[in-house]
């Protein structure tokens, strides 16, 4: 159950994120640090695919460990976006508080497979 909502709550994010890069370089012509994000917000759910596909627990695990790590990294270019006025804090918070939500799920999964293992 919870490797569907986060396999869907991160393809959302993916799209999301996707359609706020094409909004980064067509409109505030930024280019380095949109790349970057772009990079890891489609990464989280990319990982999470590849997690459900898992070979073992410890796969599993590990993948979905990886897709933590994309998430908070596209929190952080978020962060520097919104710090050096690219982005509104309007723009900022939507989308930050949807990556959070992901970071967390991924999180919870983590912690309970690591218990059950």
């Amino acid at each position: 159950m919870s490797e569907s909502i986060i396999r869907i709550k991160s393809f959302e994010l993916a799209i999301k994120g996707v359609n706020f890069y094409k909004y980064l370089v067509s409109e505030k012509r930024e280019f380095v640090m949109s790349k970057q994000f772009l990079r890891s917000v489609t990464s989280v759910g990319a990982n999470i695919r590849e997690a459900v596909n898992a070979q073992s627990k410890a796969d599993f695990i590990h993948k979905l460990s990886i897709s933590q790590k994309e998430c908070d990294e596209t929190m952080y270019w978020l962060e520097l976006l919104k710090e050096t006025d690219y982005i509104s804090e309007k723009e900022f918070s939507t989308i930050h508080q949807q990556s959070n939500e992901v970071f967390k799920i991924i999180r919870s999964i983590i912690i309970t497979s690591k218990k059950n293992s």
